[in-house]
């Protein structure tokens, strides 16, 4: 019957290597060390399944067949274990001894010692190496899939850029392209630098940076990301930033940092494996050692080494934490690959599981639920004309990249002279105040008026009011409303659905237009007129409220959220229109601005958590009864090779499951 066993086992892994060799025959499917490892696990499967099969033949042969069957398996044992029983060697010279190596080397050796002292089962010491090598093969698989997806965004990093020079276009390194600096993109190409495009139309493939399939319109005058594939159109781009603050720089940078930001779990697992190492190797060995001595001097009774021998090697083989030691990191790593897919940047796997434990989200609103993009909709109690009043405002708003400033600009719809402006002042969450052609001008809300000492005019239409004094009188205000985004509305429904609690909206602007935007999007509470120093504070207060256990995230795109996206359990960037600022600050970067992708990242934090929990009470569930088991003799070596191998080769296949993101099916139902 054990013979059947046997083979059974050792058909399945030769069918098993030779169906994946051909099921995995695709480019880039497998590496060079990977198919080498399959065909070794092949190659030795079927020596075995000969050996069993020429079992008899041995036994013909007398005396001299014994050392023929213990020659023949040795060599299939050197083939398929060499490599581990090298390592365990090389381990022990570094002063690593007890790691899974080793562990395996030492039982493997036990057992085959054992079958040569008593003329037993040699397959049993091979099949350690044999199904231990599988794992491995998983495990290697597993990674390197969770790579690949990495790796896609990698190649986002482009090669070089195409300067004009002599009449003709040179390729250059991107390092070597300054601020203002103009160059070509021609169809096909990747976006080597952020930049303007000053010159031809296109649609960009921005799937690398979003995880979006649809093409991005761009023509003169709009904004590109360097990591964008330029689809049709020639483009020539004058850059805005050097190659290392573009947005593939940063993103490549994120992206390989975050393995070293390890969570919660990962630390306990590290923790756990020094501890439990040494344990099981103790009790191993108060295993061998102890029973025997027992039944000799105080029973009386034969000691039956070799019997209590075979159990500690089966208990090392049984205990070895292959399971919680890869599976647990690999979780995390597939996470962040998926998320990654999905236009969702997280910078370590700390950030992945405080993400899974939100229960309050506290969103900005410019730039965050709303566009951003602001239109002058009304000019009251102006004491000058509508144009000349815009025209003020938008020269003394002409060095700030808010997109207030960007509307005032626009409405102003004349190129801005900036030498008519000077003792240019930002004042965060107040406005500006600057000279313009020799008149002093202050241009914001009503607390910048208070500031300067000038009485204002309410104003009662919804939307963001720039009050306008000139030369220390009121001037009039200017009445400025945002779009809100299409999806917020559904992002805030969803993150209902999704299991968050509380919604909290802050808010710059007054306390009415943020009232009013809140509650259009059925956010619990909003609070407005808050500047960067008040969100802070606003952010402490829910802070100190927070149930325990549960986190606080805080989305925001602006430079005066940066304070604020460091002060939360998690701060989550826009990184398609964010400031440098914010993504610096931030924890998470959503790629492509959409609130939906909030949503997005807390249930791929929550799936992998899920997974990784899983596999921890699996593991050393079935890990504490199979050491039961073996220790009492109701299990031998077959049951622990399960219990490290089997369990390991399920936890590696549990794990990868957090690269996949059930995104389409999970936004249907909300």
């Amino acid at each position: 019957m054990l013979e059947i066993f046997e083979s059974a086992f050792v058909a399945a892994a030769a069918l098993l290597s030779a169906g994946l060799l051909v099921a995995l025959r695709r480019p880039g499917a497998l590496t060079a060390r990977q198919k080498k490892s399959l065909r070794r696990i092949f190659g030795a499967s079927v020596l075995l399944i000969l050996l069993l099969a020429a079992d008899g033949a041995f036994d013909a042969l007398g005396g001299a067949g014994r050392w023929a069957r213990l020659g023949c398996y040795l060599a299939v044992y050197v083939l398929i274990g060499y490599d581990i029983l090298s390592k365990a060697a090389k381990g022990v010279i570094n002063g690593r001894l007890l790691d899974e190596n080793f562990l395996m080397a030492v039982a493997s050796l036990g057992a085959l010692g054992l079958a040569v002292y008593q003329d037993g089962d040699y397959m049993e010491s091979i099949a350690v190496m044999l199904f231990y090598q599988i794992g491995e093969w998983f495990e290697s698989y597993a990674v390197g899939k969770s790579r690949r997806s990495i790796s896609e965004l990698m190649d986002i990093r482009p090669d070089y850029a195409n300067v004009e020079r002599g009449g003709g276009l040179e390729r250059v390194d991107p390092g070597e392209v300054g601020i203002g600096g103009v160059i070509v993109v021609q169809p096909g190409e990747k976006v080597p630098i952020d930049g303007l495009v000053i010159e031809g139309s296109s649609a960009l493939d921005t799937t690398a940076l979003t995880g979006e399939s649809l093409p991005r319109e761009v023509k003169a005058g709009d904004e590109v990301l360097s990591g964008c594939i330029n689809m049709s159109g020639v483009l020539r781009v004058r850059t805005t930033k050097e190659f290392g603050e573009s947005t593939v720089s940063k993103i490549l940078d994120l992206v390989e940092n975050a393995s070293s930001r390890k969570s919660r779990s990962e630390d306990f697992i590290s923790r756990f494996a020094r501890v439990y190492t040494p344990a099981v190797c103790g009790s191993a060995l108060a295993l061998a050692v102890i029973p025997p001595l027992v039944r000799v001097f105080a029973l009386g009774l034969p000691g039956g080494w070799e019997t209590w021998l075979y159990r500690a090697l089966s208990f090392l083989v049984a205990s070895c934490p292959c399971a919680l030691v890869i599976s647990i990191p690999l979780s995390f790593f597939a996470g962040i690959g998926g998320a990654s897919r999905q236009g969702v940047l997280v910078k370590g796997s700390n950030y992945l599981e405080a993400l899974s434990k939100t229960s309050t989200v506290v969103f900005d609103k410019t730039g965050t639920l709303t566009k951003g993009v602001f239109e002058v909709n009304g000019i009251h109690h102006s004491q000058y004309s509508d144009e000349e009043l815009v025209e003020y405002a938008a020269l003394a708003e002409s060095a700030s990249s808010h997109p207030i400033s960007k509307s005032l600009q626009r409405a102003y719809g004349r190129e801005i002279d900036r030498s008519r402006v000077t003792d240019i002042r930002e004042l965060g969450g107040e406005g500006v105040t600057a000279v313009v052609d020799g008149h002093s001008v202050a241009a914001g809300n009503d607390k910048l008026m208070d500031a300067v000492g000038v009485n204002y005019i309410e104003c009662h239409g919804l939307g963001t009011v720039i009050h306008m004094a000139i030369d220390g009188e009121y001037a009039g205000h200017i009445l400025i409303s945002d779009v809100i985004k299409p999806r917020s509305a559904q992002a805030v429904s969803a993150l209902r659905a999704a299991g968050v609690k509380e919604t909290v909206m802050l808010s710059g602007d007054s306390a009415r237009v943020a009232e009013g935007v809140g509650k259009e999007l059925g956010i619990g509470r909003s609070f407005g007129g808050l500047m960067p120093g008040d969100k802070v504070a606003k952010v402490e207060e829910l802070l100190a409220a927070q149930e325990p256990g549960g986190c606080l995230a805080f989305v925001g795109d602006g430079i005066n959220d940066a304070p604020v996206l460091s002060r939360a359990d998690i701060g989550i960037a826009m990184g398609a229109m964010g400031s440098d600022a914010a993504i610096e600050a931030a924890d998470v970067v959503l790629m492509d601005d959409d609130p939906m992708k909030i949503v997005t990242a807390i249930r791929i934090a929550r799936k992998c958590l899920r997974i990784v929990y899983e596999n921890i009470v699996g593991a050393i569930s079935i890990k504490i009864a199979c050491l039961a088991l073996v220790a009492a003799g109701a299990a031998g070596m077959w049951l622990a090779v399960f219990a490290d191998v089997g369990v390991m080769v399920i936890a590696v296949l549990n794990a990868i499951r957090a690269r996949q993101y059930g995104g389409r099916r999970a936004e249907m139902r909300d």
